[in-house]
């Protein structure tokens, strides 16, 4: 398929702190082939008449209606786009898989359940796997026939997945290895046919196993009753002298890390898409209930407190959309680079996905949090009967928690952020060093510091850079500080992740709505102006705040108050009318009915 992108060059991941992108540059929605547009509403049709008709049943634990919604996503091409086509898949972008996930997440059970099979299921056979592991088990991966599961966790190692207890051992003639442990909350567990396990051989090497769910020794524990995702199968997984084929073993012995990490880095993007799904979801079943019921004489749609929340709601989606998306479209570039015919081709993929691990984890963070507060107000939206099982906003509310801890948790991935960005700047890969260096100086030469910016959201593309520099000097302040010890540093550590993960998120809106107003006019974009403006004036916030944070943990007399003073200065900027931006956004949301832009 066709780059997602008009980019000629691969963007390097975290660059955006330190370069600015061309609104070209980046992949938005509106750059959706009619490819995607297609498969994006064969994935809404699937989720409207076959999803949404059976989660009672699927809440209910019947999961036979799950595999064969599975076998169903199978026959409609649904579960195979990122499967090699010698194996029976479609093999299509990274933006393809995103836009089905994103329509799937309409009942989070099953799009838990369908993650877990078209994700953590198959891609560990699609990147690692043997060519003949690969026909083996890849065609009835791809056609719903089998239901693949992914088993990392155990109850004493949850993020810390390398101490895991699980062991394994070579059999005297060689012909298997019998594994030994229990794994814990394994999506799917419970009907899927084929689980990625990791256990250590002779308790030391971490290495992957093909386990099928008929293998001696291996069996299944009961159901965990679960706050939300109650539509999917969760259970722990017992090995007990299990006996596995040599010929079973994943990837290279001893090397299972590769496998677990770079596999939930692919799910996050997809987790993120999830999200975003799921709030548009949301937002639409609130504002179909603001519109309908009445206090007061009115329909409380005509409250602005409401108003204010459905704007919140819809200006949130749309900033997730542009994240979402861009992060996916510099991935798609970088895999158009990859030799399909290669050797290593699995190897390649995974390198070029890898550059993107700091957005990953960034859209995987946002995207959690925010679909969280969406589900949240979608309750408050609907008052008492919020509260109630017989309506969407209850179930979406406890499903939406789950997220947080999935594919690592958010503080995890906080660390991931500025850990990663932190290592590729000792390493010289990204010359965030030099930027601070640039950035101390230039503060500390005067305040000359405004950038000439001409044209449409030409302040807004000011704030963006402002928000670079307050994140660029509150880092500086902190490893001047703390050096290479930093890493031990974890609130810092996190408080720098949360200035970069809105600084991404508050350029994304930037880029995507200069792209709008440029196709259309900025009259056409007046909607995504709003939203754009408004998400920037509350981003900012806290951003701001999380730099006095850092400045104040890592300096204090002086010193202290000259960096405050510095802080001031590159926080500073005129205030929007955010009520009226947000009056515009929820008249038009309430008068459509749904998410919209126009």
């Amino acid at each position: 398929m066709s780059t997602a992108t008009d980019a000629k060059t691969t963007v390097p991941g975290g660059s955006f702190l330190l370069e600015s992108a061309a609104p070209a540059e980046v992949f938005t929605p509106e750059d959706f082939t009619e490819q995607h547009q297609l498969i994006g509403q064969t994935a809404e049709e699937f989720a409207q008449n076959e999803i949404v008709p059976n989660i009672e049943k699927m809440e209910h634990k019947d999961f036979s209606v799950s595999r064969a919604l599975l076998k169903k996503a199978g026959e409609l091409g649904l579960s195979s786009v990122e499967i090699p086509e010698i194996y029976g898949g479609l093999e299509m972008d990274k933006v393809t898989a995103a836009v089905i996930a994103d329509h799937i997440a309409k009942y989070a059970g099953f799009a838990t359940t369908w993650g877990g099979h078209t994700g953590i299921g198959t891609l560990p056979i699609v990147y690692f796997g043997t060519d003949e592991q690969k026909k083996k088990y890849l065609p009835r991966l791809a056609a719903g026939e089998i239901v693949g599961a992914y088993a990392l966790s155990e109850a004493s190692s949850g993020s810390d997945a390398l101490n895991c207890r699980a062991r394994a051992a070579l059999s005297a003639d060689g012909s298997h290895y019998v594994l030994n442990g229990e794994k814990m909350w394994i999506t799917n567990a419970g009907f899927a046919d084929l689980f990625t396990v990791f256990a250590k051989i002779d308790g030391e090497k971490f290495t992957a196993f093909l386990v099928e769910r008929t293998f001696a020794g291996f069996s299944i524990g009961t159901e965990e009753h679960k706050m939300g995702i109650r539509g999917s199968s969760t259970c722990p997984i017992i090995l007990n002298d299990c006996q596995v084929p040599a010929g079973n073993v994943l990837g290279e012995i001893g090397r299972g890390h590769v496998i677990a990490f770079n596999i939930l880095n692919v799910g996050r993007f997809k987790l993120g898409a999830m999200c975003v799904g799921g709030a548009r979801s949301s937002l639409n079943n609130a504002v179909a209930y603001a519109k309908q019921r009445k206090a007061f004489g009115k329909v409380i749609a005509d409250f602005g407190l409401v108003r204010e929340k459905l704007a919140n709601m819809a200006m949130l989606t749309y900033v997730g959309e542009s994240m979402v998306y861009r992060t996916i479209g510099m991935m798609d570039e970088a895999l158009s680079a990859v030799d399909k015919s290669a050797s290593d081709a699995p190897a390649q993929t995974l390198k070029a996905i890898e550059e993107y691990a700091i957005e990953c984890s960034i859209i995987k963070v946002w995207a959690s949090e925010m679909v969280d507060y969406v589900v949240d107000e979608t309750v408050q939206i609907y008052g008492g009967y919020g509260f109630v099982e017989e309506y969407p906003a209850e179930r979406a509310y406890r499903d939406a928690r789950i997220n947080r801890i999935f594919e690592g948790t958010n503080e995890i991935n906080r660390l991931i952020i500025s850990g990663f960005l932190l290592k590729r700047a000792m390493s010289g890969q990204l010359a965030l060093m030099p930027a601070i260096k640039q950035l101390m100086d230039e503060v500390l030469s005067g305040p000359s510091l405004g950038e000439e910016v001409e044209g449409p959201l030409a302040e807004e593309q000011k704030l963006v850079a402002s928000a670079k520099k307050l994140g660029l000097f509150a880092a500086g302040a902190a490893t001047q500080k703390y050096m290479h010890a930093i890493q031990d540093q974890q609130e810092i550590m996190g408080a720098i992740a949360d200035m970069v993960i809105e600084i991404f998120a508050m350029e994304s809106a930037v880029l995507r709505t200069l792209k709008i107003a440029a196709a259309q006019g900025e009259a056409a974009a007046a909607i995504p102006i709003a939203m754009t403006r408004a998400y920037l004036s509350q981003a900012m916030e806290k951003i701001e705040a999380n730099a006095r944070k850092i400045i104040a943990a890592v300096a204090e007399g002086d010193l202290l108050r000259t960096q405050l003073a510095i802080l001031r200065r590159l926080a500073k900027h005129d205030p929007y009318n955010t009520i009226e931006l947000r009056q515009q956004i929820a008249q038009k949301v309430i008068e459509r009915g749904k998410y919209t832009l126009a």
